[in-house]
Order: C-alpha cells, then sequence, then structure tokens
C-alpha cells in the first residue's frame, strides 16, 4: 500500500506535540500503510523543537525538519512537502498539531484518497461541524469559505480547512513555488488550482475543535491576506 506522509507545522506547540504524534502514530499504523510524520518546527522559542528531535530518536516514523525562523504555514508546508516527495511519498497529509484536527480522522482520509486525488476534511458538509466556537469566529470562518467558492465558482464547501491528504500526483502537478498566500489563502489556493488542473476533490465530514493546549496562531493579518489573495487567484487563473 502507498506510503503516507503527515506533514505537522509547528511553532511554540511543546504542550501537544508528543500526545499528537503518539496519537497520530497509533492512527496511522491503524491503515496498515508505511507512513512517516514529518515535524517542521520554525525554530520555536519553547522547545518544541528539542521535544521533536528526542521523538524522533524514539520513533522510527518519526523525522523532523527545523528552519531558522518563523515564517508563515504556507512555507512551512511547502517545505514539507518538497520532503516527502523527494523520499517517496504516495500520500502526503496536512494536519494541524493542536487537536484541532482529531487524528482519529486520519484513517478515514486516508481511505478517501482511494478514489479522489485530494480529500479535504470538511467542517461544513453534512456531518461535520465546530465546536466550542464563539460567534464571531463561526461567522469569519463560514464566511470565509462562502466568498472563496463565491469568488472562484468552484463547488468545494470547506475551502479555509488545513486537513488533507493529497496524491503524490496533485502535489509533482502544481507549481508550488508560484504558491503565494500562506495562512487561510495558502489551503484555498492549493484546492484551487488542484481543481483548475482538473483533479478530483472529495469533502468527507470532521468535527473542528478548539486546540487542546497554548494560544492560536490566526491573526487578523492571515484572515486579510485571504480576503485579497483570492481574487489575485481567479486573475492569475
Amino acid at each position: 500500500m502507498p506510503g503516507a506522509w503527515l506533514i505537522l507545522p509547528t511553532y511554540n506547540e511543546a504542550q501537544n506535540l508528543e500526545p499528537i504524534v503518539d496519537a497520530a502514530l497509533a492512527q496511522l499504523a491503524a491503515t496498515g500503510r508505511e507512513h512517516t510524520i514529518l515535524v517542521v518546527d520554525d525554530s520555536s522559542p519553547d522547545g518544541t523543537g528539542e521535544i521533536a528531535d528526542r521523538l524522533a530518536g524514539e520513533h522510527e516514523s518519526v523525522r523532523v525538519l527545523h528552519r531558522p525562523e518563523k515564517q508563515g504555514l504556507g512555507r512551512a508546508y511547502l517545505a514539507g512537502f518538497r520532503v516527502a516527495l523527494a523520499d517517496g511519498a504516495e500520500l502526503v497529509i496536512e494536519m494541524d498539531a493542536d487537536f484541532s484536527h482529531d487524528p482519529a480522522d486520519l484513517p478515514r482520509l486516508i481511505a478517501a484518497s482511494d478514489d479522489a486525488d485530494l480529500v479535504l476534511g470538511s467542517r461544513y458538509v453534512e456531518g461535520g461541524g465546530v465546536e466550542n466556537w464563539g460567534a464571531l469566529r463561526r461567522l469569519v470562518s463560514r464566511g470565509g469559505s462562502w466568498y472563496a467558492r463565491a469568488v472562484l465558482r468552484v463547488p468545494v464547501r470547506d475551502l479555509t480547512g488545513g486537513f488533507k491528504c493529497f496524491r503524490r500526483s496533485v502535489l509533482e502537478a502544481l507549481d508550488l513555488n508560484a504558491v503565494h498566500a500562506n495562512g487561510y489563502g495558502f489551503q484555498i489556493e492549493l484546492t484551487y488550482w488542484a481543481i483548475r488542473a482538473g483533479f478530483t476533490v472529495k469533502e468527507i465530514p470532521i468535527r473542528f475543535r478548539e486546540r487542546r493546549e497554548g494560544h492560536s496562531k490566526m491573526t487578523p493579518r492571515i484572515a486579510l491576506e485571504a480576503v485579497w489573495k483570492v481574487p489575485a487567484m481567479r486573475f492569475r487563473a
């Protein structure tokens, strides 16, 4: 069965890293596939990188990519994608390191890739949803997905979500060097270019939860980036 690589970008996730890695390893093992977890750490000052190195020493399936500074979620994922592809990954998975995404959903995400090129864990299809969010955050998230869907004219309901499984062929076909966005916009951009390239996209329902420990990395600047990047994507297309 094709090997699956889970990319975990981290910045100050010392409280979450070991439990999320342990939980994800158990779920990936249950699929019967070869698997690797790649922690991409942006020089976290709280010691996340050191914890990642220890876990890599304890688990053959864990690797670490240290980056010299914080450069944003999109840049971290792109760096991780390149390592995974160079080492022969057939499936490449995005997932948050803070338990917002449930590791128990990994087998479903991977199984759905049998008949789709890109699988999205979706909050906004039947059976999906969010927990422990206030009204404003719900409005911003739903509104952002609706805005991107309307401007880009694509049928995907959760364009801003970050729980995804790519087949290798998708990432090889996309020009990763041309990906401009970094936060919400990064998630929108990759899915949009995959659809434009003719790949099949499937959404499966997930429950998105507020992070277990630590602080959110979301800022108004990241949200605003998506507002102007979305029409820019349409113009480039």
